[in-house]
């Protein structure tokens, strides 16, 4: 393998960086190369026995979050909800839900994860609130036309007919009918209903919540649907978010947090148009948003590749660190997703019965765990992605919660498969989770994927994971990469600080580079060759 330096691998020229003077600060940011590990709180650990994951289940595993190599963790809503959606349909922005445990808690939480060198990161949901939030309930106590109804989307419909065609996200009409007659809008669950962002009482509102927090010592917000505020009813496709208003609004908000030192902004942003993601990334917009186009590519060298130069070539020229995300909570689990043998990944690998080879899956997990892991920028560990849990596809029907299983007749399992309760220890269920029954079924055979159990084992995908992120907090984040010549099947690139990362996605070993020192490999070597769907870290320079 020689070296070759190809577009958008390189740093960004003068011209770029000139363009964007208060890049230039951000330099060495805690967040430019953080590895933020994700925290779905319902189903990370149980303090108090009642099945559901909460504060105090968090807390007491702090350590071993600290001992994984987490630089940050992000939490999903925690606030009060009537749980329409796991949580994204928030009553109370201010608070905690009493299930999860109390502010005090939460501020408990912040402190010690600090104290053990670790950031926290919360979701911040503008789209939507909740039908139980006290917004709503005067809306529909106040009736058509008055102020309140301004702050959500209620309309007249055409005849029986909704305002509109738009479908929720969910499925389904994107319109309920209240009994005096008119229709809200709500792009996801009718439990969900859209805040009207042109009512500058909505801005002013979450401004207020954003103080809240920062002042409270959260590190960072995660904007959920953050395309999706701004709506234009006019167009046909205007549900499908992105227009130019949401700019402003997230300017604005970037002004609040930049009063707060070392905090940061993150988007959710689904769009395949890369030219208006970056637009999200301006120097007085987000800091950094998911990068689901990686997440999305298939088990192929060429998918690969041209996602990360893709990536890179958004990120580069405006200053801004790419985001490497192999899963979260709404999508498939890795170890299931590459062991099925599917072109691309598409939500539909959920529900159309194709079969996963488990063998397949976690070698090629551990893999792409080390490829994801090596790349520049910052990185995000779904809870449970470390220890290579499986999809759970056989969840009973009446168990099922999420309501894309609802909506959908139940057609769509959805996304309860990638939530169940993490496994602890212990030889049966609740494996440690808590002592009373985990709110979704964990599978027997998940006491060999313990944490406990791992944790014993140099072998498993949880020391795959310490000791990658170990060697990533030394030597990898924030930075550059240099493309390395290598066969069709074959990925290659080194680092500023010389580690080589090289992965065989082919049917058939590869020779390894002559002058290089193993690091870490995802799976056992053959000699000097490196296996089909295997990886290794190399000290090359």
């Amino acid at each position: 393998m020689s070296g070759s330096a190809i577009p958008g691998t390189t740093p960004a020229p003068a011209a770029s960086a000139e363009t964007a003077p208060e890049r230039r600060a951000e330099r060495g940011a805690w967040w430019r190369g953080a590895a933020i590990y994700q925290v779905y709180l319902r189903s990370f650990a149980d303090g108090n026995g009642d099945g559901i994951g909460d504060l105090a289940g968090l807390r007491a595993r702090l350590p071993y979050l600290a001992e994984l190599g987490a630089d940050a963790i992000w939490l999903n809503p925690w606030y009060p909800s009537p749980m329409a959606d796991g949580g994204y349909d928030v009553a109370d922005y201010r608070d905690i839900d009493p299930v999860f445990g109390t502010l005090a808690e939460a501020e408990k939480l912040i402190e010690e994860a600090h104290s053990l060198g670790i950031r926290t990161i919360i979701d911040i949901v503008p789209n939507h609130g909740s039908v139980e939030q006290e917004w709503f309930v005067r809306a529909l106590a106040a009736g058509p036309g008055s102020p309140e109804r301004e702050r959500f989307w209620f309309r007249d419909g055409r005849g029986d007919l909704p305002p509109n065609d738009w479908r929720s996200i969910f499925g389904g009409p994107a319109w309920t009918r209240v009994p005096d007659g008119q229709w809200y809008l709500h792009l996801f669950d009718p439990g969900q209903p859209d805040f009207n962002w042109d009512d500058p009482e909505v801005a002013a509102e979450f401004h207020d919540v954003l103080r809240f927090w920062l002042a409270r010592g959260v590190d960072g917000i995660r904007i959920d649907s953050a395309a999706l505020i701004v709506k234009d009813f006019d167009s046909p496709t205007g549900a499908d978010g992105d227009l130019d208003g949401v700019h402003e609004i997230y300017r604005g908000w970037r002004r609040i947090t930049d009063s707060y030192e070392g905090r940061i902004l993150i988007g959710e942003v689904w769009l395949p148009d890369q030219e208006r993601f970056a637009r999200y990334l301006r120097p007085d917009e987000m800091h950094t948003a998911f990068n689901f186009d990686f997440l999305g590519r298939a088990w192929d060298p060429r998918e690969l590749r041209a996602s990360i130069e893709l990536t890179l070539a958004t990120h580069v020229p405006i200053g801004a660190p790419p985001t490497w995300v192999l899963s979260n909570h709404d999508v498939p689990r890795p170890v299931t997703r590459y062991g099925r043998q599917v072109t691309s990944f598409s939500h539909a690998d959920r529900r159309d019965g194709v079969p996963s080879d488990p063998v397949l899956g976690e070698r090629r997990a551990r893999a792409a765990a080390l490829l994801a892991l090596a790349l520049p920028g910052s990185a995000y560990v779904y809870q449970g992605e470390e220890l290579g849990l499986p999809e759970v596809d056989d969840i009973p029907g009446e168990l099922r919660q999420d309501p894309i299983w609802t909506r959908s007749g139940h057609t769509v399992p959805g996304r309860d498969g990638c939530r169940v309760p993490l496994p602890w220890s212990g030889q049966e269920p609740p494996f440690g989770f808590g002592t009373g029954k985990p709110w979704l079924p964990q599978p027997a055979s998940w006491k060999d994927l313990t944490a406990e159990a791992q944790a014993a084992d140099p072998g498993s995908m949880l020391s795959l994971y310490r000791q990658a992120l170990r060697i990533r907090r030394a030597e990898l984040g924030d930075g550059v990469l240099r493309w390395l010549e290598a066969g069709e099947d074959v990925l290659a690139f080194t680092r500023e600080s010389g580690l080589t990362c090289v992965v065989n996605l082919g049917p058939d070993p590869v020779r390894l580079p002559p002058h290089g020192a193993v690091l870490l490999a995802s799976g056992p070597l053959d000699g000097d060759r490196l296996p089909a769907d295997t990886a290794v870290w190399l000290r090359t320079g």
